[in-house]
């Protein structure tokens, strides 16, 4: 059973995704929260799976609410939930640790996948829109931070790896792209983790686009 806290300072929003979240066998809403703060103090008292997590709320907004939660508690994901007039916020919620991001509008089917996909510890960013937004809003950093020095000890086949990370690849795809075994391919990508210190796609993601590894806005 995926445990979800939902944290959004509309009453609807919160009421809506419950209805369709609980409506699932494998999926149990244990809390709401109207800001970011009660956020917090629920994932202290229930140990969610997964915060589905508004960014803009009174008081403690998302960002800082999905940082407190990263760092306390490594084991709960949060997937923000943005709209197109504050996309300059989705690269900051991945800085701060979201596993990933989506967009509210989107039909109720995509966020019982999305809530399924982050439970199981991927990183929803496959979406072309993820990579387009992310992209977007990561080109100064990554201009500004192409010395990455934990890329620099990536070897040269893990850092192909990470760009194929980067552009949105499952390990099945990363194998076939490398002509390499899946097992090979997770092999290497848990190293690359492992040498960038980050914990899921989402934040090596992050890393690769700091590094220019990968040119915002590319499929390169």
């Amino acid at each position: 059973m995926i445990t979800v806290v939902i944290a959004d300072d509309q009453t609807m929003v919160r009421q809506s995704f419950r209805a369709v979240l609980d409506a699932q066998e494998d999926i149990r809403v244990v809390g709401e929260a109207p800001d970011g703060a009660a956020a917090v103090a629920l994932c202290a008292e229930l140990a969610p799976d997964v915060v589905l997590m508004d960014v803009r709320m009174p008081g403690l907004d998302g960002l800082e609410a999905t940082r407190r939660i990263v760092e306390r508690w490594h084991d709960v994901r949060v997937l923000m939930l943005t709209t197109f007039d504050i996309d300059e916020y989705v690269f900051g919620g991945l800085r701060a640790g979201a596993s990933g991001f989506l967009l509210k509008d989107a039909p109720l089917d995509d966020l019982v996948t999305a809530v399924r996909v982050v439970a199981a510890g991927n990183a929803l960013f496959a979406p072309a829109i993820t990579k387009r937004l992310v992209g977007e809003f990561t080109r100064t950093h990554a201009a500004a931070q192409t010395g990455n020095t934990r890329v620099a000890d990536l070897t040269a086949r893990e850092t192909d790896v990470l760009r194929l990370i980067a552009r949105g690849l499952s390990n099945a795809e990363i194998a076939g792209a490398l002509v390499i075994a899946e097992q090979t391919a997770k092999s290497h990508v848990s190293r690359v983790f492992t040498k960038l210190g980050v914990r899921d796609r989402a934040q090596a993601v992050v890393v690769a686009y700091e590094a220019g590894l990968i040119v915002p806005g590319s499929d390169t």
